[in-house]
């Protein structure tokens, strides 16, 4: 379907040549000798949102005051936050997320359908592609057999969505799925999806040339950044109505623009670099920015360590994080395997429109960092948060630091008071805990690792990180060396390109010898994937309540995520991954003392099996070839045959299995009427859960496994559906009866409302505790509604809507926190459940609240973007108390999409009108 370009950008339509093509393109140069402003100093990263803006003017949705803004904006030192209305040309998701939308799709027209509309209205207007990566989990390890029975388990568990998306493929336009077993939707995006400038033909049949942008239901989308592609997370329902043609609104953001000067020391790694980089932007405060990366040291930064650093944007709370073109994107489009006429046009239209970075690149941002990377040193971070950097020589004193905290203990407090007592001991008392493990002859305690994983698009994107974990196991092999009896290790590449050099390099046998075989081609250990432990290691685990650790390349650590064994989690570069897995210990400081012995006794040290970069780089130069990506991407979309065998009824509507538990037709659009309602204040709302600081997606929506004393283990148990086969949260996002009853259901969540119990637990109306399912539907029952307290950088993590769903669902009319992250925010706007936050200092410890609390918020009938409005708190002994909440509504369309009951009702009653 051709784009359809604004009929009054015409003044701005240009021409340009390359690789033997003639282009119309839409010239930045041409707007401003128009006289629309100044702009030539604005970083790339927004360059591409003026793009979009020249391309889709038409005086309505999008005006020359639009344009004009962005002159404005680098006059005002990087900032004028505009309502702008934003269109992508593509959208990316995987299936986790993937599967709600496409039920959402077909919800939609079967809605379309009941307000006497068109079915076929409800198709993708814009390319949409679905990478299945987030199924595969780790039920078989360490052996030649491991991938194979994994991809079996695979489809056996999850036919159901397979059948579901493949209908979808045929049912859709502009809707393509790359089958299990593939690789991970960033990776693919990187290595093959994107096209750094894109080109499509307008209403006209003329081709036009545009950077390539995107959305994706995924958070990680903003990988492709690194080759400067300008895309983000956002929540699937939002993605939906990109898809059908909505604009996204947004703010014209502020730019941060992060400095890198020098180059990378040896020993150090594009994993070592990113984490420092989360932990100084996460301190900086970027959520809701745009990031650019921008310097000399650029020059030295290759593609996929700027692929690393892009991917983790939502963990340091960016919207996203930006490369401009430049030398190393075109090496790095052409050793992938893409056409050589794209890569001239690239060129071509980064230096006719101001996106090339040259020595001479030199824009305003609204503030800036600097970082120089030599002064890097090896990292992981943990426990429990990205942002938790330590320092390599300091992760296993630090590691004592987080028992001391879980045990309530301080050694060297301890220590004191015994020195007090009498005689100073010698030292101070261990407070971590040991456990013998039935029929092993071995001992678990606080800090073994349990699960070491290399695993993520973060890094296995990454050749220089990945040949460098090979080369360590080839080096341990080489000493008899292997992992710890206790670790489970695994490797899941983020595409079969990765598979294909290291055999090229002879070093998939290496990692095999030590236990890191290939176990599948997905997200796996990230997404919490990880499989179950040993039996017999998870007993002496949670028998004993020991702090088990487990050691990933991965980019999210969050509480409860990676295996419900495990209670601190670290991010590592793959390489250290494998030291870890050789050591199995995170209390041995593997900087100075031995990881492992050979096998007649001999100490060996990190830097004993360590590579040099001048090694790893020989190898990436002589096996990542141009030639294994087009080999590997010939046949994306064709699957192996089990997905050939599937077969799917072609059919307009989807014909909803009534006894699935996996994908049933959703609530959202039955009954809907034909006009909006009106936004209506609340009154009489009570407290479902008040939560602290840095509440994520995971905590709200989790992806992982869950047990049957569970109320979505009770739900699936009632339907004949044995504990084995329950999967996860996260595979069940098609069935909102799962996860409504997932909601607020993490492990590790904590509501301050019962007395340090973990877990998806409140009060009911009765006082009593009970599950948070529960409890919501009695007050539903009621006919009351609902409310929701938190802290700091609520929603943060992954860009899941179904945290705002089942939020919606449970009956939560509002949520008040100190700060939002972007995504979550959007999400909860998108499904009616209203976001505000304290002002004046209040928080819901200065207030005293203990959940017992009822609340009013007036002034919502009357409500406009970013208005404050008076909330009444009403304490159990009947005091009041008034506060001020500023409503995080942001712009004029979120009040017509809170007036609808979320955006995708009112894009289906904006498509049910229209002719």
């Amino acid at each position: 379907m051709p784009i359809t370009v604004g009929q009054d950008s015409a003044k701005t339509r240009k021409t340009l040549s390359a690789g033997g093509a003639s282009f119309a393109y839409y010239s930045i140069p041409a707007a401003q000798a128009a006289g629309l402003g100044d702009f030539s100093r604005l970083p790339a990263a927004l360059k591409v949102v003026l793009e979009n803006m020249l391309r889709f003017e038409d005086g309505k949705t999008v005006t020359v005051d639009d344009i004009k803004a962005f002159a404005e904006w680098g006059a005002k030192g990087g900032q004028n936050p505009r309502e702008i209305a934003y269109r992508p040309a593509r959208v990316l998701m995987q299936d986790f997320t993937g599967v709600p939308a496409v039920v959402d799709l077909a919800a939609m027209r079967d809605g379309i359908k009941a307000l006497g509309g068109d079915p076929q209205k409800i198709n993708p207007l814009n390319p949409v592609d679905l990478v299945i990566d987030h199924s595969v989990m780790i039920d078989e390890f360490g052996n030649p057999r491991a991938f194979q029975v994994n991809v079996d388990r695979e489809y056996e568990r999850n036919m159901e969505r397979y059948t579901f998306l493949k209908w979808g493929q045929t049912a859709f336009n502009n809707f393509r799925v790359v089958p299990p077993g593939t690789g991970i939707c960033h990776q693919v995006n990187l290595e093959y999806l994107a096209q750094t400038v894109w080109t499509d033909t307008d209403q006209n049949g003329d081709t036009v040339a545009y950077p390539d942008t995107l959305v994706g239901t995924d958070s990680h989308t903003t990988m492709v950044n690194g080759a400067a592609v300008l895309g983000w997370g956002v929540g699937g329902i939002e993605a939906e109505a990109a898809m059908l043609g909505q604009p996204i609104s947004m703010l014209i953001p502020e730019v941060v623009g992060f400095k890198l000067t020098g180059a990378m020391v040896e020993g150090t790694t594009g994993t070592d670099l990113v984490l420092k980089v989360v932990e100084m932007l996460r301190a900086k405060g970027v959520v809701g920015k745009f990031v650019e990366f921008y310097g000399p040291g650029l020059d030295n930064l290759p593609l996929a360590d700027r692929a690393t650093i892009a991917n983790m944007a939502p963990e340091y709370g960016a919207t996203c994080g930006f490369f401009p073109i430049d030398d190393e994107t075109l090496r790095y489009l052409r050793n992938t395997g893409r056409d050589e006429d794209r890569i001239a046009l690239v060129e071509a239209y980064a230096k006719e429109n101001g996106f090339w970075r040259g020595p001479d690149y030199d824009p305003v941002y609204t503030d800036t960092l600097e970082l120089d990377m030599g002064t890097i040193v090896p990292a992981i971070s943990g426990p429990k948060r990205p942002q938790d950097y330590t320092p390599l020589d300091r992760a296993a004193s630090a590691f004592l630091d987080v028992v001391n905290e879980y045990r309530g203990t301080d050694s060297s407090a301890a220590a004191e008071d015994m020195a007090a007592e009498g005689p100073a001991p010698t030292e101070a008392p261990d407070p971590r805990k040991s456990a013998a493990v039935e029929g092993q002859d071995y001992t678990l305690r606080d800090g073994s690792v349990v699960i070491a994983s290399i695993t993520s698009c973060t890094n296995t994107s990454n050749p220089y990180v990945m040949i460098g974990a090979g080369l360590v196991a080839r080096k341990a092999a080489a000493l008899g060396l292997t992992r710890k009896p206790w670790v489970k290790t695994s490797l899941a590449p983020g595409s079969q390109v990765v598979s294909a050099y290291l055999e090229a390099a002879g070093l998939q046998d290496d990692l095999d010898k030590i236990g890191f075989n290939l176990v599948g081609y997905g997200c796996t250990t990230c997404i919490g994937n990880s499989g179950p432990l040993q039996p017999e290691i998870s007993k002496a685990i949670n028998d004993n309540d020991l702090i088990a650790t487990s050691v990933l390349s991965g980019n999210r650590n969050f509480e409860g995520r990676i295996s419900p064994d495990v209670r601190a989690n670290y991010l590592a570069s793959p390489p250290l991954v494998v030291a870890y897995a050789l050591a199995g210990d995170m209390n041995i400081d593997i900087t100075r003392d031995p990881i492992a012995q050979t096998p007649d006794g001999k100490d060996v040290y990190l830097k004993d099996i360590w590579p040099t970069a001048q090694e790893v780089a020989e190898l990436v130069e002589k096996t990542v070839t141009r030639e294994a990506f087009q080999s590997k991407y010939a046949d994306v979309f064709k699957g192996d045959e089990k997905w050939q065998g599937v077969e799917v009824p072609q059919q307009e509507t989807y014909d909803w299995p009534a006894t699935s538990t996996y994908v049933q037709n959703p609530p959202y659009f039955q009954g809907m009427g034909a006009e909006p309602g009106k936004i209506t204040n609340i009154d009489g709302a009570r407290v479902l859960a008040l939560l602290g600081d840095m509440i994520t997606t995971d905590h709200i929506s989790p992806a992982g496994s869950f047990k049957e004393t569970t109320p979505a283990g009770k739900y699936l148990t009632e339907r004949q559906v044995a504990p084995r086969e329950f999967n996860s949260y996260g595979s069940r996002r098609g069935n909102h009866e799962v996860m409504m009853r997932g909601t607020f259901a993490n492990i590790r969540i904590k509501n301050e409302m019962l007395d340090g119990v973990e877990g998806g637990y409140t009060k009911g109306p009765d006082g009593q505790q009970t599950s948070i399912y529960d409890a919501a539907m009695a007050y539903q029952e009621q006919g009351t509604p609902l409310v929701i307290f938190g802290g700091e950088q609520y929603g943060a993590g992954s860009s899941r809507d179904w945290a705002a769903k089942g939020t919606a669902l449970l009956g939560v009319k509002a949520v008040i926190a100190e700060s939002f992250e972007r995504i979550h925010r959007s999400n909860l706007v998108g499904m009616g459940v209203i976001p505000f936050e304290f002002t004046g200092g209040d928080t819901r410890k200065t207030l005293g609240l203990t959940g017992d609390e009822t609340v009013a918020i007036h002034g919502l009938d009357t409500i406009q973007p970013l208005q404050e409005v008076p909330c009444t708190i009403t304490y159990a002994d009947g005091t009041e108390k008034t506060i001020t909440l500023k409503c995080r509504i942001d712009t004029a369309i979120e009040i017509e999409y809170i007036e609808h009951g979320g955006v995708l009702h009112y894009v289906l009653r904006n498509l049910a009108k229209a002719a």
